[in-house]
């Protein structure tokens, strides 16, 4: 079998990957493979668009198409788990909203024993980036490959929440990631010049004409080869065809939450007991790879409009034919934008000492599509929330389904399982209740659709979240790095136990962020490239 050698290999081309392998082939001297289990993301047109997201993320053409196990503290529901199987990964089919989260997130990781993650140390790694639309700052870059672009409000919605919001104690930010977090504005969002300013796009495709650099679709990882404790390559399948790949000095993980530990598990690194099960050699006795899985947990309210005024409107066939126009010709108007009035970070109880929810206030509902008289009814003028719970207390796991790579992995989310979270569900749809019965935003509405004004006890509200709970779609931590042997990686993102083998994706936080995981995974990335070619601090 002929075996290609490089000096890194890459797996993963999702937010991650990218970033990697274009910082790392700024060496001339090295030569560097990225896999990617997906295909192409050019050609795909709905993909550029930002306001069609939503029909891009459950696209099984570009979709794991990932589902959960049964979920027992939710109805014992399948839940989507949806990623990216595309070059871009996730960062080509998400809502491409920028958050960080909050600086304690990583202080409180760097108390945990990574002083080398703490917000002081990771700031910069943000601001390399970014070029942010509000120019350089102490918190913003301004010559990063990452565009940060601002939301576009409405004159009409926008400020009866702000002005609601201000009611209720919260201060109307002019930036979400500077001295304050905790209040109400509008999201930033990776657009550039009305398009989706993904990383393959803004970081991997200004790479990919250098000859050092090898980019492979269509290319599903199977195992990393170890021999005599370290990584030595990796073992790959395209089109049926089983290749190999010799790394002269690193293999990197960037395959996700759920693909990474899936794929150490396969390569047997991890608990000894499942790989066994399942027939693999144990190489690295590793009890906690897949384990200490989180996400954001998130429910839907929903309020019928006292209007015409939401964003419904905006989907009639013919105004939606007109704003693709403008768009391809001119990359600007309502597809060049999101569908998202405004965004509150709350603390759901007056006990708390920090933001617990992330609040995104948006004028349609989720089921909406085209429509037009006569031809398709639309489904209603509404304002709609999605309520993130940011800092969830419930754990997961991440196991084999079997020894064969093409089957998906076994995914336990463990939804609303902690009794903290679901006392946070009830307190977050009783604030929501009250935002929108305090004016001006009361009379943007005229009726509670979802879950419906009848629902008012703690049982009936922790029905309603058990029916109805999904996820933000942020997974984190199944490889979570630490100080101590039991973590999977150790502060320079080292899988322990193996040499030349590193992880670098949403896998290793230790804890989940409180925002967006987007951002903090191509933080993660840069600060990995750096640590790879010895740069880091």
């Amino acid at each position: 079998m002929l075996i290609d050698a490089y000096d890194y290999i890459v797996v993963g081309g999702g937010s991650a990957g990218c970033v990697i392998a274009a910082r790392l082939s700024q060496n001339p001297r090295v030569r560097v493979l990225l896999l990617e289990a997906g295909g192409s993301e050019l050609g795909r047109l709905k993909m550029r668009i930002p306001l069609a997201w939503r029909d891009t993320y459950l696209d099984r053409s570009v979709s794991w198409g990932f589902m959960t196990e049964p979920e027992g503290h939710a109805d014992n529901r399948v839940v989507p788990a949806p990623r990216g199987k595309v070059l871009g990964g996730c960062g080509s089919v998400n809502g491409m909203m920028y958050s960080r989260g909050r600086p304690e997130d990583y202080d409180e990781w760097a108390s945990a024993g990574l002083p080398d993650w703490s917000y002081r140390q990771v700031l910069p790694y943000f601001r390399r980036s970014e070029t942010n639309w509000r120019g350089a700052s102490e918190w913003h870059g301004d010559s990063g490959p990452l565009t940060v672009t601002r939301h576009r409000t409405d004159d009409f919605i926008y400020p009866r929440l702000i002005e609601t919001a201000g009611k209720l104690g919260y201060p109307h930010l002019d930036d979400f990631h500077g001295a304050d977090f905790e209040g109400f504005s509008a999201p930033d969002f990776n657009v550039h010049r009305g398009e989706r300013g993904s990383t393959v796009t803004r970081y991997l495709r200004p790479a990919m004409h250098r000859e050092n650099l090898t980019v492979r679709t269509n290319a599903l990882t199977r195992r990393i080869r170890i021999e005599a404790g370290r990584a030595r390559g990796i073992e790959y399948e395209v089109a049926g065809e089983v290749l190999c790949a010799d790394a002269r000095l690193e293999v990197i993980v960037c395959a996700g939450t759920f693909n990474t530990p899936q794929l150490l598990l396969l390569s047997g690194i991890g608990p000894a007991q499942q790989l066994a099960a399942h027939g693999i050699t144990v190489v690295r006795d590793a009890p906690n790879v897949g384990r200490n899985l989180q996400d954001h947990q998130s429910i839907g309210m929903v309020f019928d409009a006292s209007g015409a005024f939401a964003f419904e409107k905006e989907l009639r066939l013919d105004r939606l034919a007109r704003s693709m126009l403008r768009w391809l010709l001119s990359r600007t108007g309502t597809l060049a934008e999101q569908a998202v009035s405004a965004q509150g970070f709350v603390r759901s109880g007056p006990d708390l000492d920090r933001a617990d929810f992330q609040m995104l206030i948006i004028p349609v509902s989720m089921l909406a599509k085209p429509w037009f008289p006569l031809w398709r009814r639309g489904v209603g003028h509404v304002m709609a929330t999605a309520c993130v719970l940011l800092r969830p207390q419930s754990r997961g796991e991440v196991t084999l389904r079997s020894p064969d790579p093409h089957d998906p992995p076994r995914i336990r989310l463990n939804l609303m399982q902690a009794e903290a979270d679901r006392v946070a569900m009830r307190r977050m749809v009783r604030f929501v209740r009250r935002f929108f019965s305090t004016k001006p935003a009361a009379d943007l509405v005229r009726a509670e659709r979802m879950p419906g004004a009848a629902v008012q006890t703690d049982d009936e509200i922790d029905a309603y979240v058990r029916r109805i709970v999904g996820t933000a779609m942020h997974p984190t931590s199944s490889c979570a790095m630490g100080p101590g042997e039991d973590a999977v990686v150790d502060a320079q993102l080292r899988v322990r136990g193996v040499e030349s083998l590193r992880i670098a994706d949403a896998s290793v936080m230790p804890t989940i962020v409180s925002g967006n995981t987007n951002a903090p995974v191509i933080m993660i990335a840069e600060r990995a490239a750096d640590l790879i070619s010895g740069k880091a601090e």
